[in-house]
């Protein structure tokens, strides 16, 4: 429903405006044509409408399939994002991505699988796949400041910072262990952004 699509994008624009202070860094660098898989750390629930938001490009991300139920399933069935089940392989998901991908669109994946520090310190094989198996090139992209610290109250609209790397190329072996290191390829290439992100964060005090 791409009215629905772009209403819902034109709201992610603002929404986190009462509750974050939002700096975005590179974003310059988001393709503004042609098919990508966007890879990004995740450590908090907001990452994905956050992301789903800055892009400025029609957008499916796989969502955990626990996600699609009641009104809140509905509208993200409207919208076009692409349940996944965590924890099992599902070809289901990959496939319909691999549409989006096919049809010069863009596909945001978590590929830590699920929230956590955002360190990146593990990484799944589904974006790897994706980029290799349509041609598009990986979008690393990190987010800090939207978790909240451990024994941390409430806080007054904390900083958010946003890093977006330099594309990458897609993927071209064909084999198992290339697509497993296609995959740390990626992990690592996110980790050192997530590295960099704190680095900058810490200079800026």
């Amino acid at each position: 429903m791409p009215p629905l699509h772009d209403a819902a994008r034109w709201l992610g624009t603002w929404w986190y405006r009462p509750f974050y202070r939002l700096v975005v860094h590179g974003r310059e660098r988001i393709p503004a044509i042609g098919p990508v898989v966007l890879v990004a750390n995740h450590s908090a629930m907001v990452d994905g409408p956050l992301l789903f938001g800055l892009l400025r490009r029609r957008s499916a991300f796989l969502v955990k399939k626990e996600m699609f139920t009641g009104p809140v399933g509905a509208g993200l069935r409207g919208i076009g994002q692409i349940p996944v089940r965590r924890g099992s392989v599902d070809r289901a998901p990959l496939t319909t991505a691999l549409g989006v991908l096919r049809g010069g669109g863009v596909v945001g994946v978590f590929p830590e699988g699920t929230r956590g520090q955002g360190d990146v310190a593990a990484a799944q094989q589904g974006a790897a796949w994706l980029a290799r198996a349509s041609g598009a090139v990986v979008l690393p992209v990190v987010c800090r400041g939207t978790r909240r610290p451990d024994g941390a109250g409430r806080r007054l609209r904390p900083r958010v910072d946003v890093l977006v790397g330099e594309p990458l190329p897609a993927p071209t072996g064909k084999g198992r262990a290339d697509l497993v290191a296609a995959t740390e390829t990626i992990r690592v290439e996110l980790a050192a952004l997530v590295a960099e992100l704190d680095d900058r964060r810490s200079s800026d005090g």
